[in-house]
């Protein structure tokens, strides 16, 4: 085997491990929603404040396969997934995104919490 051969199976190699490496440290970035209904110790129930920057949490709106349901109520947001949506002061920050979410949500009518 000549030194070019080698020298290319280990570059080959080594950009193989690298990429691996960022695949699998991007998806550990993307905490989960916890079983005691809270994400990076913030609870997931309460006065949730509707931000454009700097939020606790950023949260996708989606239909399907949500980490957490969402109910969206007027007073007594007591229980996971209840939230009242203010426009300061809240329990914690959420912007809404199209992309790049920490969590997803599902919005609905009844049964809020975990799916």
């Amino acid at each position: 085997m000549s030194i070019s051969t080698a020298l290319g199976n280990y570059i080959m190699r080594r950009t193989c491990l690298l990429m691996t490496v960022m695949l699998f440290a991007g998806t550990s970035a993307q905490a989960d929603v916890s079983s005691d209904c809270t994400f990076n110790g913030i609870e997931l129930k309460g006065e949730a404040e509707i931000v454009d920057s700097f939020p606790d949490i950023k949260v996708q709106k989606v239909d399907s396969f949500p980490d957490l349901k969402v109910q969206l109520v007027d007073s007594f947001p007591d229980e996971c997934g209840k939230w009242k949506e203010v426009s300061s002061s809240g329990d914690f920050k959420v912007q809404y995104v199209d992309s790049f979410p920490d969590i997803k949500v599902e919005i609905v009518d009844s049964f809020p919490g975990l799916p």
